[in-house]
């Protein structure tokens, strides 16, 4: 299997090449030139597979030349005891007959970036010696709160690696920041940036494509990746939990071999649903896939009008690895939903570049609407959604749950939809104490946030999550800020780049 351009800018690579690059040098990303489709009887045979046997075999049919063996390894490696200590690493937690929320944050960090970012390094490391590569591999990564930690984690000390990493400093909350700002490591740097989320976003972007900059790297011993979903070797392990879900719901006889169903999933970048589109187009049953956004509401807009416009306010939510405008994989979606039409995603992406905003065809737009809704979630709305939850499911949710949850409900009253859902629940609730707290208990005011972690714990009886246990005593060992238009300064003095 090849990897191909959206743009149509680069010759086809191999897994492995893709991997390693992180995205296209020239603008564009890398997507498998073919969807592999599995039978019925192929899926329902992988019915009683543990989480790790899904994902070699997932992995396999995308990864052909990667060795079965080393595949094997790789899962073995980042799906360990250590890495998930639950008995089970995606599990599925019933709020009612047909609501499920598939628990995406058992992994180190709390988070669901934890499922890809553990595999990440074991596959680039394999990337690079498959591709003969004897440079060293900077990785960049620019986060809206989670992926920052996640990546920090699984890179920290990998040899032949350095991970540097940039956040909105205003963008993130108190927990991801310190998850981030107190990351050990030989190869770590963290960095925060005066801007959002979109403006990190691009300046790494707009690294990868300069190709002055990349010569100079190069001169010096270095090669970009990303771990980011722009790169394919992050967003293929998310394929996996959607499978592990469905095949959880027939197990316990909660859904039936010949039913559908559909998948609730709150995203900012558009990865975590583009994996579950890509489950779809490999054969999973779905009926609808529930895109839910915050009040950064660009993906509800487009799926509804067809047009994606960023020029509107850029709004801090109480779920802000959500508060995104530019959503890096919907550029991957529409080329798979186009047919692979380049020439109409260039002429898009030249447009949003110019006008910040494009208008795709009837055609298109109608192809999405038979598969995708989009709905969006108020502060106000996500906050008694978490209210409701806990008081009438005695379970706890974090607001970017809450922002899906509340789009989940909004889709059902007005289409009358109740076909069986699976929600992805992406983070952990203490990540987010004050928002949970106020949203149950309403008598908060702007304390220390660990303090909140205590008061919630105490008012739950819900165990805090390992990861951020002891995060307060923890010595911050990064403290730089930096100004936008500093970024490439900066990585030069890190990389000590002459």
């Amino acid at each position: 299997m090849k990897y191909i351009s959206t743009r149509d800018n680069h010759p086809p690579v191999s897994a492995a090449d893709a991997i390693k690059m992180g995205m296209v040098p020239t603008g564009g990303l890398f997507i498998p030139s073919y969807i592999p489709s599995l039978t019925k009887d192929e899926i329902f045979s992988k019915k009683y597979s543990s989480y790790q046997d899904l994902a070699v075999w997932i992995l396999n049919l995308f990864l052909k030349d990667f060795k079965l063996k080393t595949i094997k390894e790789i899962v073995s490696q980042a799906y360990c005891k250590e890495n998930f200590p639950t008995k089970q690493i995606t599990p599925l937690v019933s709020l009612d007959k047909n609501t499920y929320l598939l628990i995406l944050w058992k992994g180190p960090t709390a988070a669901f970036k934890d499922l890809a970012l553990q595999l990440l390094p074991y596959l680039l490391k394999q990337a690079v010696l498959k591709t003969a590569s004897n440079k060293e591999t900077v990785i960049l990564v620019a986060t809206s709160g989670d992926t920052g930690k996640a990546a920090l984690e699984g890179f920290k000390d990998v040899e032949g690696v350095r991970i540097i990493v940039f956040f909105p400093d205003q963008g993130v909350s108190k927990i991801q920041k310190d998850q981030m700002l107190t990351t050990g490591g030989k190869n770590t740097s963290v960095l925060a940036v005066q801007g959002n989320f979109d403006d990190c976003q691009n300046a790494v972007k707009e690294l990868f494509a300069n190709q002055n900059f990349n010569k100079l790297l190069e001169k010096n011993g270095y090669q970009f990746s990303s771990a980011n979903s722009i790169n394919w070797g992050r967003l293929l392990p998310q394929i996996v939990y959607y499978f592990a879900a469905y095949l959880k719901l027939l197990r316990d006889n909660n859904i039936q071999e010949d039913e559908k169903f559909n998948i609730a999933v709150p995203t900012g970048n558009f990865g975590n649903i583009l994996a579950a589109f890509y489950a779809y187009r490999m054969g999973l049953p779905v009926n609808k896939l529930i895109c839910a956004s915050n009040e950064n509401n660009v993906l509800t807009d487009f799926i509804k009008r067809g047009i994606y416009d960023i020029e509107r306010e850029f709004k801090k939510t109480i779920s802000p690895s959500m508060d995104i405008l530019i959503s890096s994989n919907l550029e991957r979606f529409l080329f798979e939903i186009t047919g692979h039409d380049s020439t109409k995603i260039k002429r898009w992406y030249q447009q949003l570049s110019d006008k910040k905003c494009f208008t795709i065809d009837q055609e298109t737009l109608t192809k999405i609407q038979k598969l995708f809704v989009g709905y969006y979630a108020e502060e106000k709305e996500v906050k008694k959604t978490i209210k409701n939850t806990y008081q009438n499911y005695n379970y706890l949710i974090d607001p970017h749950t809450g922002v899906g949850l509340t789009s989940l409900n909004k889709y059902r009253n007005e289409s009358g939809d109740l076909t069986t859902t699976i929600l992805a629940s992406t983070a952990n609730p203490y990540k987010f104490s004050p928002a949970v707290l106020h949203s149950i208990k309403k008598d908060v005011n702007k304390k220390n946030q660990y303090v909140l972690i205590d008061r919630l714990n105490e008012l739950t009886k819900i165990k805090v999550h390992r990861g951020l246990a002891d995060l307060e005593t923890k010595k911050h060992q990064h403290n730089k800020k930096i100004n936008l238009k500093d970024i490439k300064e900066e990585i030069k003095d890190i990389l000590k780049l002459k």
